[in-house]
């Protein structure tokens, strides 16, 4: 009984010190303006986490009553503007007076909350907020980060990525216009250097995986869309992390007629490659400076000048790598592993400048012309010379005995070096003219350009296998190489190509609209005209209570060859090669909805390629090796469906599922089996045909999702979350027909995560005259941790003999976990 009372007693105690602590309460006063000081009424005013809150009055002030002792948040919203938060600790009965600078959204659209009609009704286009790429836990960051989560990966050290079955030299990019170009020497992931899209300078991004418009080039799988900033007053950022730096500024004059816009990055992965399973003296770097100038002549004239310069330096002194395997099947099983011991060192070098000159000229308010001269030139150099000595067998995993991690049953062991003094020298002059014009219900656009492209390069590179004392091959006579690859060419290629196009809305009650238009290219390698008409049409239901487009795009793609795809495996140049040819189908539809009070935009697109005079190709890490021949036919199909949303509220985020098959038939695909008796004598062969092969990006699942998350009671600490799958891909044995699709390469998982705080809000009333911070907008620092799960994912193989001359492969690994800090200060 005295327990029982003594437990009432507590509960009451307990129940009326939290009721007085609920009483004790401060106040928050203030005044929210504009950025001209104006008051602002109406202003949406609530305590984050809580549901009721306030409205200002017409005069812009406030007062509220809020819990004392307690670190809340107040969150103001206002159509136009963006949101904008403020933290407090008060104690009992302290007032304390603000006043809240709210900034428009300076055009940016959301593409969630705030649609462009016009884009919802092209086939193949995904857009996405620029700035989300700073945020994005990625170990390459930048916009191409984001692609991936729409398009998929299997590679997180490279920017280049892989469309609807296509590969990477299936994919334009262009900035303001200008088409962008990549290195073509590059080996692996970890020999890149920074992308050319800086995306603190990017203002829009216009992303087409498959049905691009006829007013875009000649490519197979996709095209990538930049414009960048044109600034409307004095700002900039800065950035600091373990992996990249930069900065940036931009202004404009005091009469509005000039603005210019630059930034400057490095970047090391001397941390993330050094993880890997190779280890040795990593000494990667990358750097590039960037600027964009524009002037305005008078209210209808204005001129544009654009340049980059880059360069990437890659240097490797290798000491020793372990590789782990294990093999499991009804006749074998075992952990086999592969020690290496190296001598020599690998130096690369990749320099790249590009300029840039527009003149716009718009002489009526619906007629826009535009004159463009541009100059790109590449310098790549490779210089490689590297010995290792291995010792291959099994793995001792016992730790009990003294052999553990050792090589305890050797089953192979010999030499290999690798040589290479490769150099290339691209230079692409591009002069064009681009035009559109708006007459009623028709928007038209057309374009020509006259393009000279100088490619000169000097190949000379081999491979050399030693495996227990014999040469491999093993032939009788001169020594012969495993592989050789010496070449110099010389090309001078003149193109022409050009494009008409309209875009119409039929009436405005039908919902209704198409674009159509042509697209011609000519080349003088192999004097080839291709014609390339396009179409898409979109309806829009008005009388339907549902928001939802449907759309579809067909057309002709063809991509004239290049640098890469004219060279054969044994390093000659085929100078007849024709383009790629392809006919493309795409039919979807857009649908926004809302889940309570939050909108959703929810996209699916099935998608057909017919494709012929295929240059069929291998892949190795991100090296592409094409046959250098018109000699396959192939196909791609799939499904993809994507939802876009506020799972949180202010917070975007986005979920990507992907289904595709894509296949191939080479000429002449067949080889024989061969019958042998005991003494290994052949006694009977048949011949056998390949017929359809898994083409090197056949993936049939890709899933991304980037989430975004804060905190309930404070806006100010998010977390980012990168999820990739893709399921597996098909690793060909190099000429080998019978073995094309020999390996898998097992599924890409991967998870990124990022936790950010925010140190230094927007809110400059308080900070004194000296502190070195009274001019900074915001101050940002983030915690990634790349790799969540540690997982050990695979890139490519290394095929090993043993002493039986029987072949193993062993996987090449990406990365593991690993920390980066990251500092970004805007201003």
């Amino acid at each position: 009984m005295n327990a029982a009372r003594l437990f009432f007693l507590l509960s009451f105690i307990l129940v009326a010190t939290g009721g007085f602590a609920q009483n004790r309460a401060a106040f928050i006063s203030g005044k929210i303006v504009g950025e001209s000081g104006d008051p602002l009424s109406k202003v949406s005013i609530i305590i984050l986490g809580k549901q009721s809150g306030s409205l200002s009055s017409d005069s812009g002030t406030f007062r509220l009553r809020v819990p004392a002792n307690r670190a809340l948040a107040l969150q103001f919203s206002y159509a136009g503007y963006k949101t904008a938060q403020r933290n407090f600790l008060l104690n009992e009965n302290e007032e304390e007076y603000i006043t809240v600078r709210m900034e428009r959204r300076a055009g940016e659209l959301d593409p969630v909350t705030v649609l462009d009609q016009r884009g919802r009704m092209e086939a193949g286009l995904v857009t996405f907020n620029p700035k989300n790429a700073i945020n994005m836990p990625s170990p390459g960051g930048g916009i191409e980060s984001l692609i991936k989560i729409f398009v998929g990966s299997n590679n997180e050290l490279t920017s280049q990525y892989s469309v609807r079955g296509g590969n990477y030299d299936e994919n334009l990019v262009y900035i303001n216009d200008f088409e962008i170009f990549r290195p073509y020497l590059v080996r692996s992931g970890q020999q890149e250097g920074l992308s050319f899209i800086n995306p603190e300078l990017t203002r829009n991004v216009q992303f087409y995986n498959g049905g691009f418009q006829a007013r875009y080039g000649d490519k197979l799988s996709s095209v990538l869309d930049i414009q960048y900033k044109k600034p409307k007053g004095f700002a900039g950022s800065a950035y600091i992390g373990g992996l990249e730096q930069g900065f940036h500024l931009e202004g404009i004059s005091k009469n509005n007629k000039f603005t210019y816009l630059a930034g400057i990055r490095n970047r090391s992965n001397r941390n993330l490659v050094g993880s890997q399973e190779t280890k040795g003296n990593y000494a990667p770097s990358s750097s590039d400076i960037q600027a964009l100038l524009t002037y305005q002549i008078d209210d209808r004239s204005s001129i544009e000048l654009m340049g980059n310069i880059s360069g990437t330096r890659f240097r490797l002194e290798p000491e020793f790598s372990k590789l782990t395997s294990s093999v499991f099947s009804p006749f074998f099983s075992a952990n086999l592993g592969l020690d290496v011991y190296f001598t020599g060192r690998e130096e690369d070098r990749y320099r790249t400048n590009m300029v840039g000159l527009s003149f716009i000229r718009q002489p009526r308010k619906n007629l826009r012309l535009k004159w463009m001269l541009s100059r790109f030139s590449n310098q790549e150099n490779e210089s490689i010379d590297i010995t290792g000595a291995y010792i291959f067998g099994e793995r001792g995993f016992d730790k009990t005995k003294p052999d553990f991690g050792l090589i305890a049953n050797p089953l192979g062991a010999g030499t290999h070096q690798t040589y290479a003094r490769n150099a290339l020298n691209i230079e692409v002059w591009n002069i064009s003219h681009k035009g559109s014009l708006t007459q009623g219900r028709h928007y038209f656009q057309w374009g020509q350009s006259a393009e000279r492209q100088l490619v000169r390069d000097k190949l000379h590179e081999w491979e050399y296998l030693d495996s227990a004392g014999y040469n491999l091959p093993n032939n009788p006579g001169p020594l012969a190489l495993n592989s050789m690859l010496s070449s110099a060419t010389k090309l001078g290629i003149t193109r022409f190509s050009g494009y008409a196009q309209d875009n119409f809305i039929f009436h405005d009650s039908s919902g209704w609209s198409l674009q159509a238009g042509v697209r011609y290219a000519y080349n003088t390698l192999n004097n080839e005209f291709l014609l390339s008409p396009r179409a898409g049409i979109s309806w829009k239901p008005v009388r339907w209570k549902q928001d939802i487009v449907f759309k579809g795009a067909i057309g002709a793609y063809h991509q004239p060859p290049f640098y890469r795809e004219l060279r054969r495996y044994d390093g000659t140049v085929n100078k007849g090669l024709k383009a790629q040819r392809s006919y493309q189908a795409t039919a979807g539809i857009d649908y926004n909805f809302r889940q309570g009070a939050r909108p959703f935009r929810l996209t699916a697109e099935a998608y057909y390629k017919k494709m012929w005079n295929i240059v069929p190709y291998d892949m190795d890490n991100v090296r592409l090796r094409y046959f250098g021949e018109n000699s396959a036919r192939a196909y791609a199909a799939g499904l993809e469906m994507r939802l876009f949303g506020e799972l949180v509220k202010d917070a975007e985020s986005w979920v990507s599922l992907g289904f595709m098959r894509t296949r191939e038939n080479l000429d002449n695909d067949f080889y024989y089996n061969y019958t042998l008796d005991e003494n290994n004598t052949v006694t009977d062969s048949s011949l056998m045909q390949g017929g359809w092969f898994r083409r090197p990006t056949d993936r049939l699942i890709n899933f991304g999702m980037f989430l975004q998350d804060y905190l309930s009671t404070n806006k100010n600490f998010k977390v980012y979350l990168n999820f990739l799958y893709g399921s597996n891909l098909p690793y060909n044995i190099p000429n080998s027909v019978k073995y094309r699709n020999g390996l898998i390469i097992e599924p890409y998982i991967r998870i990124d995560i990022g936790f950010s705080a925010l140190l230094l809000d927007s809110d400059k009333t308080n900070r004194r005259s000296r502190n070195p911070f009274r001019d900074f907008e915001n101050l940002w620092a983030t915690l990634e941790v790349f790799n969540l799960i540690d997982r050990d994912n695979t890139i490519s193989y290394m095929l090993i003999k043993d002493f039986s001359n029987t072949v193993f492969a062993l996987p090449n690994r990406l990365t593991p976990r690993l920390l980066n800090l990251k500092l970004v200060a805007r201003f």
